[in-house]
């Protein structure tokens, strides 16, 4: 079973019992961090943070298979779901795994990639992904305004995508840590 069909199975269930995600569409999350991840070519280590119920964690670890990803929340319920997800999956996926803990506690410049979802402000994440980036490292910033506001010393953009899921307007920026020479 693919990765996505097996996650929304266990969401499914899961959602009835514990406060993994609010109670509108499973689907709006899946095509949000489909579109969003669509122009995406990622490479080396990426994390997400504040995975919480896999959003866009899974979505990730599903399209971009040969990729190192690791799923961070502090909760452990959440990452008792994950792990659950991870365990149950087939193929098994050995590039993926769940870190419980705070953000803070996570290496600094150890990762080729950062992405988050309803995490926390724009400028928040960046300041996150501003100390865990490895030098010409990516953040992907998933937003429910104009992308194109979105600068931060320090980062170059790389991409904006706009879209429309189930009617709400949507954007991703890919922004790269800027050259120091």
């Amino acid at each position: 079973m693919r990765l996505v069909e097996h996650h929304r199975q266990l969401l499914s269930k899961w959602r009835l019992v514990s406060n993994l995600v609010g109670p509108g569409s499973l689907d709006e999350h899946y095509l949000d961090c489909e579109a969003a991840l669509a122009p995406l070519r990622p490479s080396g280590r990426w994390v997400d943070l504040g995975s919480g119920a896999g959003f866009p964690g899974i979505v990730f670890a599903s399209m971009f298979p040969d990729t190192q990803l690791e799923l961070v929340d502090s909760r452990q319920k959440r990452c008792a779901f994950l792990n659950h997800v991870l365990a149950t999956s087939e193929p098994k996926l050995p590039q993926v795994t769940v870190k419980c803990q705070r953000i803070e506690e996570l290496e600094d410049h150890s990762y080729d990639g950062v992405m988050a979802r309803a995490l926390a402000p724009p400028q928040e994440v960046l300041n996150l992904a501003q100390r865990l980036l490895r030098p010409q490292g990516t953040v992907i910033l998933f937003l429910q305004q104009d992308a194109e506001l979105i600068e931060r010393d320090g980062f170059e953009r790389l991409w904006v995508s706009s879209y429309d899921v189930m009617g709400k307007h949507r954007a991703a920026v890919a922004l790269k840590v800027a050259s120091t020479v």
